[in-house]
Order: C-alpha cells, then structure tokens, then sequence
C-alpha cells in the first residue's frame, strides 16, 4: 500500500487540529503527548519534528488564536476612516465575534484546570494587543480625544489587570457583581486616558464586553 506523503504544513495543522480538541475536552495537563501521536495517527519522530513538547504545541495554539485576533484588531486600527474612541469600540466588539473554532479554544482557556493555556494566552494579548492599541491611543492624543503619556504601558497595565479580574472566574462574580465591576473599568479606563465620561459607553450598551 503506497504511502500517503503530506505537505509538512498540512501535517503539521492536523497535528495542532487533535492536539486543540483534546486540550478542549480533557484539559491540558491531562493530555498527553502519546495521545496527541495515537489520535492524530502520526508517528512519535513526526510529532517531535513538528514540536518540541506539549508545552511548544499549546504555543502555537496560544499564537495560531492571537494571530487571527490581532490580524482583525490591526485592520481596524489601520482604517484611515475611524477615530480612535470608535476603533477601541470596534476592536473590543471583534473580539466578541472570533469564529466558533476560536471561541471554543479561548472559552476552554478560562477553565481553571486549563490556566496553562489561559496565562499564555493573557501574555500574547498584553503584549500583541497592548501594542495595537497603544497606536490607537497615540491617535487619540493627536485627535485631542486623550491625553495619555505612555500609552503602551498604560493599556497593558489595564489589559493585565482586566485578565485578572474576569479570566477564568477565580473571583466567582455573580452576573450582576461583574457587570458592575466591567462598568467601573470603563470609568477607569476614560480617566486614564482623560477621555469625556461616556466615551466607551457603546461597550456596554451594545453589550460588547
């Protein structure tokens, strides 16, 4: 029987494709690489020329979701059309609408049991999203919307301390306490940019965050 040869890029996807859905129903630390290999129908050398561990294979699924999220959130912020108020709306808003195979990976990574996952994720989006938006907020200092010094380090600040405090439920919020506290980061967010109050409200009123 002649063997099927496939491009390495196609094998190496198919490899991330299993390895994803096992992440997603049995959690990270209890899937191991020999069942990545068994499901997947591939050799343990073919794996191992891929990756380099489990751990590398969670990277690339960390960069394979961030990639797809920041690729929307830069064209948004490179739309010459947008002022800065409406593409931090737009790219929180795009956020919200990843596609389903996305979704399920990043819904996966709130689960305590997948926080492997969850603080790599935290980490690609401080640091990919943190610089996007800092382009954005220097726009808005140019537009006079903002007055922030160091923009770069400002939104990471309230992207890390926003993963915190609603990534993967360690503080049990009801419904009610985390809109609440989701309302008060809005506040926070317009003084530290010393936006006009009400700036960011279409993020609550169309339930964007």
């Amino acid at each position: 029987m002649k063997r099927t040869v496939k491009a390495p890029e196609v094998r190496r996807a198919e490899i991330l494709d299993v390895a994803g859905t096992l992440f997603e129903n049995k959690g990270f630390s209890s899937t191991s690489v020999d069942e990545i290999v068994r499901t997947a129908g591939v050799a343990k050398g073919t794996f191992y020329y891929y990756f380099k561990s489990k751990e590398d294979v969670l990277d690339a699924l960390v960069q394979e979701v961030s990639s797809k999220m920041a690729e929307q959130s830069q064209a948004i912020a490179d739309d010459p059309e947008r002022g800065a108020i409406e593409k931090i709306c737009a790219i929180v808003g795009a956020q919200k609408g990843v596609g389903e195979d996305e979704r399920n990976i990043v819904d996966e990574m709130h689960r305590p049991e997948n926080r492997e996952l969850h603080d790599r994720l935290n980490i690609e989006t401080v640091r990919v999203f943190g610089a996007i938006l800092a382009t954005v907020i220097e726009q808005g200092n140019k537009e006079g919307v903002f007055q922030v010094d160091d923009p770069l380090s400002t939104i990471q600040f309230i992207l890390a301390g926003s993963q915190l405090l609603f990534g993967y439920g360690v503080f049990n919020w009801t419904p009610e306490e985390e809109t609440a506290r989701k309302v008060a980061m809005l506040t926070l967010i317009e003084r530290a940019f010393a936006a006009p109050p009400g700036s960011f409200a279409a993020l609550t009123s169309e339930k964007l965050i």
